[in-house]
């Protein structure tokens, strides 16, 4: 068993993974440096390397924490409750995602785009699993016809690429809006009037 970090361990650490959430969200894995992280969290790179022993173990560990914050909305979905009240609350949950935790949505992003060396079994494992089980709940709500009939597994990617887009291009987003538009209020009328009207069935 691991004897509970200290106070001073516990803030180096923390220090060391904001610090490496901002390097590898800018840079990517490849053009991240343990030099740049170092740097950034001010402390030495060889004070880095007592907490984690290589680039890719703080990369790990990043995108391990950034997936129990990514699949908490999809977990939220009760099948218990209204359809279109959950499929949309989930789209505002993720969209709120993307406006909170765009360093972390740019960090996801780079994984995958990179062919997802580190997350590929938890993709093709917890994930698929969650997916396929809120999926099977989507086509018993178009079943009893409570929301229109839609492939439901690419309803979850339109829902995904539509509110994580205000993250990842964040730049394009606000140059294109122009001063005084806040995207993420706009986005939220925008999606859920989208949503409601592909919902309906």
């Amino acid at each position: 068993m691991n004897k509970p970090l200290t106070r001073i361990q516990a803030r180096n650490s923390a220090a060391i993974l904001e610090a490496a959430l901002d390097v590898f969200s800018t840079h990517g894995f490849r053009g991240a440096t343990l030099d740049q992280i170092a740097e950034v969290a001010g402390l030495s790179k060889p004070n880095l390397l007592y907490y984690f022993p290589s680039k890719d173990a703080v990369h790990v560990a990043l995108l391990a924490r950034l997936l129990k914050t990514w699949l908490d909305p999809l977990n939220a979905i009760d099948p218990k409750g209204e359809p279109r009240a959950e499929i949309l609350a989930y789209v505002h949950r993720k969209l709120e995602l993307s406006r909170d935790y765009p360093r972390e949505s740019r960090l996801f992003a780079n994984e995958i785009l990179q062919g997802a060396p580190r997350l590929r079994e938890v993709i093709e494992g917890d994930l698929k699993t969650l997916v396929d089980a809120k999926a099977a709940v989507f086509t018993r709500w178009m079943d009893d016809g409570k929301i229109a009939r839609l492939p439901p597994i690419h309803l979850l990617f339109s829902i995904w690429a539509l509110t994580q887009h205000y993250a990842d291009f964040d730049v394009q987003v606000r140059a294109v809006l122009g001063p005084g538009h806040d995207p993420f209020a706009e986005a939220g009328d925008f999606l859920n009037g989208l949503f409601e009207k592909l919902l309906t069935p």
